[in-house]
């Protein structure tokens, strides 16, 4: 079986994408006296109906070389040759390296920290996303001729579908139901976290559409020679979910729900925005705290200290217990000493 390949990109949206009809079975439910539409996937799949055979996946393969030749503008420019490679960590790439990719990609202005090595370093230094807790590392790196490097992405080998924040788990059904293999697959992502941002990170250097596209081939490549069931590139910008569709991809779309200040001048401006039970609502609650004798305090990242991370962990962990493990304790207090938190 051929693997699938999948963006999907998630914006504030008064809608939700819908699959196609004649690649799905619809069957039709009463919501307030009328009849509405379910679409249900009935098949992604070609080829004969086997039995799983779970069996080790060799992942320790080579990606080729290219040779960056420049079009239009970029004739005069000498062609640059690429190596690629895939890294079991991050810690292979320099935190300067990685970021001047992350910078480019996103712009100084958006920098975007979560993409940024700091994070995601400390993801796996705190074993949060490791092979052991089914998110191994296979980030692919992209170096010219004098080893620098031009262009990296975040990639992981996935035994499960937690922390992605896309529910596929009827896709893995289907895969099951009909005798194949779901897992292990390759999600592009940031470990737990829905946050839209670039997931091909490039330098802006004069062969940059080039080396997006030699990126995006060498996730697919590896994707085939792997022999995974599918390859996800999730939250990626709309940009960039846009441009994968050219390379075959298949797009699926989701809804966020966004706040946005609209320029509030204070919390009562606010406030004017809503209907006036919202309204009373809000009022309430926050007279309800204030009899409480809270107090409100900022700490910046060398402030915060262990006591105030083990008590952040357990509201965190309030909400997702009896749910999944997601973040190991560890990582928060080593993205301390690494991002300026505020």
């Amino acid at each position: 079986m051929a693997a699938v390949v999948m963006s999907y990109y998630c914006k504030p949206s008064p809608f939700l994408g819908h699959f196609p009809s004649y690649l799905a079975k619809s069957s039709s439910r009463q919501v307030a006296g009328t009849a509405v539409q379910e679409s249900k996937i009935s098949a992604l799949f070609w080829g004969s109906k086997k039995s799983v055979e779970p069996k080790e996946l060799d992942v320790s393969v080579s990606l080729q070389d290219s040779i960056l030749t420049g079009g239009g503008l970029e004739k005069q420019i000498t062609p640059k040759r690429i190596s690629l490679s895939i890294i079991s960590s991050i810690s292979e790439v320099s935190s300067r390296e990685w970021d001047a990719c992350n910078l480019d990609a996103t712009g100084p202005d958006k920098f975007n920290p979560f993409l940024s090595h700091g994070f995601l370093s400390s993801l796996e230094e705190s074993r949060s996303a490791v092979k052991e807790t089914g998110w191994m590392p296979s980030h692919i790196v992209a170096k010219d001729e004098s080893d620098n490097v031009l262009g990296v992405v975040p990639l992981y080998l996935k035994s499960h579908s937690y922390g992605e924040f896309v529910f596929d788990h009827s896709w893995a059904d289907a895969y099951y139901g009909f005798g194949s293999r779901y897992y292990p697959k390759f999600q592009c992502c940031v470990p737990f976290t829905p946050v839209t941002g670039p997931r091909i990170l490039v330098r802006n250097i004069p062969f940059r559409d080039q080396l997006f596209d030699v990126l995006v081939s060498a996730l697919k490549d590896l994707a085939a020679k792997s022999q995974v069931s599918s390859l996800h590139i999730t939250f990626p910008t709309e940009k960039e979910w846009h441009m994968l569709k050219e390379k075959g991809f298949l797009q699926r779309i989701g809804m966020q729900y966004h706040w946005k200040n609209h320029n509030y001048k204070n919390f009562d401006e606010f406030l004017m925005d809503m209907k006036q039970s919202k309204r009373k609502n809000i009022r309430q609650e926050r007279k309800k705290v204030s009899t409480q004798n809270l107090s409100m305090k900022r700490l910046r990242g060398y402030e915060i200290k262990a006591s105030h991370w083990d008590t952040f962990y357990s509201f965190y962990r309030n909400t997702t217990d009896n749910k999944f493990d997601l973040i190991i304790e560890t990582f928060f207090s080593l993205l301390s000493t690494k991002i300026l938190l505020i």
